[in-house]
């Protein structure tokens, strides 16, 4: 998929599918199969596998893996998959190329998890995979200690489509739009339905969704009120 088919895809709902378990500990395939064919076949733009709520740092990274063959072989071409990568620099771009031979259509990154990390090593590290990766890259953002200068760096990245913007520091987000341009990436609303709205308010689109492994018609029903501007009708 290139750059600008995934910013436009990301202007809808990215519903990151929950990861099953078999009752001695491991990765239920079949199950998380038919969790992300419920997500598919309600219409939802973007299958995000691996995510927070795919239980990211809980798999080891066959497991990541086989989420990620899990999630294309069930999605079949009708939605994007976009699998998440992460950990160590090594480990993410090792991820991400594997995501490519398995057919996926874009890598998410996660947050570096370093706390002591610098903001411009947080920055860099986005990039280095964007560089590495012949993937569309999502920059999943969960920190607001990154700069207006920071986040433009990732944002304008090349091969960046789009930013996960995942902290409710709602004035950051706004510098971040107002500093944008057509070139910039897509600013996606990072904390689901709940937050939607005022992200819309600020400039952002689309929005991520765990809702969507219960409800797909719901969130889909925010999403068209949102782009529609009927701020009262998503809020209900």
């Amino acid at each position: 998929m290139d750059n600008q088919n995934l910013r436009r895809a990301l202007c809808g709902i990215s519903g990151v599918h929950a990861t099953a378990y078999t009752a001695e500990g491991g990765v239920d395939a079949d199950l998380t199969g038919r969790i992300v064919e419920r997500i598919v076949a309600g219409g939802i733009h973007n299958v995000v596998a691996a995510g927070n709520t795919g239980e990211f740092y809980a798999l080891s990274p066959d497991e990541v893996r086989l989420v990620h063959d899990t999630a294309v072989s069930a999605a079949r071409g009708r939605s994007n998959v976009v699998a998440a990568v992460g950990r160590s620099l090594t480990e993410a771009i090792a991820l991400g190329r594997r995501a490519k031979e398995a057919g996926a259509n874009a890598i998410m990154s996660h947050q570096p998890l370093d706390p002591f990390a610098a903001p411009q090593a947080q920055a860099a590290y986005f990039r280095a995979i964007a560089d590495a990766v012949d993937l569309p890259l999502v920059a999943y953002v969960r920190s607001d200690a990154m700069g207006l200068n920071d986040l433009l760096s990732v944002a304008n990245h090349p091969n960046v489509a789009g930013v996960k913007f995942a902290t409710t520091n709602l004035m950051l987000l706004a510098e971040c739009v107002r500093s944008s341009d057509a070139g910039t990436a897509v600013w996606v609303c990072g904390l689901a339905e709940g937050w939607a709205a005022p992200f819309y308010a600020l400039g952002a689109r689309g929005f991520t969704s765990g809702l969507v492994n219960v409800d797909p018609a719901r969130s889909l029903a925010i999403h068209a009120a949102l782009e529609a501007g009927d701020y009262a009708r998503a809020r209900s």
